[in-house]
C-alpha cells in the first residue's frame, strides 16, 4: 500500500490505526510537503494577480520550482514509512554461528543508519523553503501571507518530527562517530531554522494585526 495515494481520511484514519506506518516520519513528511504546496499556492497566486505583475517571471520560477519540492517530499511520505523494513529483515537474519552473528550484527548497524538517514534527509531538505518563504513574505501576494505562516510553522513542524525519528534511530547505532556527527547536523539546522523562521513569523503577524 502507498501512503501517498491515500486520500485524507484515509491516511489519518491508517495513522491512527494499530500498524506502525505512517507514523511521525511519514506525518513530518507530509508536513514538509504541506509547506511546500502553501508556498507554491502563495506564488501562484502572486503570478495570477496583476497587481504583481513585475514579479509574475519570478513567481513563476518558484510555483515551478516548490511543485518539484513537494513532489519529492509526498515521496518521502512513503520512504520513511519503507525505512524501517530493512531494520526489521535484517533481525530476521539466521544467527546459528559465529559468522552468521557477526553478518547480522553488521546487517542491523547498516539498516539502523539507513533508517536515520532517511528522516535525516528530510528533515535537512525542508530548509530549501526558506529562501522562498523569504521572499514570498516580502514580494508575495500579501492577501495569501497567513499560508506563507502556516507553510512555515509546518516547515519547523517537519524538521522537528523528521529529526525525532533521526534520535530514535541513534540510540541503536554503535558507530559513536556517526552519531556525534548526525546530532551536530541536527543541532545546527535547528538552530538555523529557527533563526530563520522566527523573524519570519513576526512578520506574517505584523502583517494581519
Amino acid at each position: 500500500m502507498e501512503l501517498k495515494n491515500l486520500t485524507v481520511a484515509e491516511f489519518v484514519a491508517e495513522t491512527s490505526s494499530d500498524s506502525p506506518a505512517p507514523g511521525g516520519g511519514s506525518v513530518s513528511a507530509l508536513a514538509a510537503a504541506q509547506a511546500a504546496a502553501l508556498l507554491g499556492m502563495v506564488a501562484n497566486l502572486t503570478v495570477k494577480s496583476k497587481k504583481y505583475e513585475d514579479v509574475h517571471e519570478e513567481m513563476q520560477k518558484y510555483a515551478d520550482e516548490l511543485k518539484a519540492i513537494e513532489l519529492d517530499f509526498v515521496e518521502d511520505i512513503d520512504r520513511d514509512s519503507n525505512s524501517f523494513n530493512g531494520v526489521m529483515k535484517a533481525f530476521k537474519l539466521p544467527k546459528e554461528t559465529d559468522e552468521e552473528k557477526k553478518i547480522r550484527s553488521e546487517r542491523i548497524q547498516e539498516e539502523y543508519k539507513n533508517a536515520a538517514n532517511v528522516p535525516l534527509q528530510v528533515g535537512l531538505k525542508t530548509m530549501k523553503l526558506l529562501e522562498y518563504a523569504k521572499v514570498l513574505v516580502e514580494k508575495g501576494n500579501q492577501n495569501a501571507i497567513t499560508d506563507v505562516g502556516v507553510g512555515l510553522l509546518n516547515l519547523r513542524l517537519a524538521m522537528r518530527g523528521a529529526f525525532y525519528n533521526v534520535k530514535i534511530n541513534l540510540g541503536s547505532i554503535k558507530d559513536e562517530a556517526y552519531v556525534e556527527e548526525t546530532k551536530k547536523t541536527m543541532a545546527k539546522a535547528l538552530d538555523d531554522v529557527d533563526q530563520a523562521v522566527l523573524p519570519l513569523l513576526d512578520k506574517v503577524e505584523e502583517a494581519i494585526q
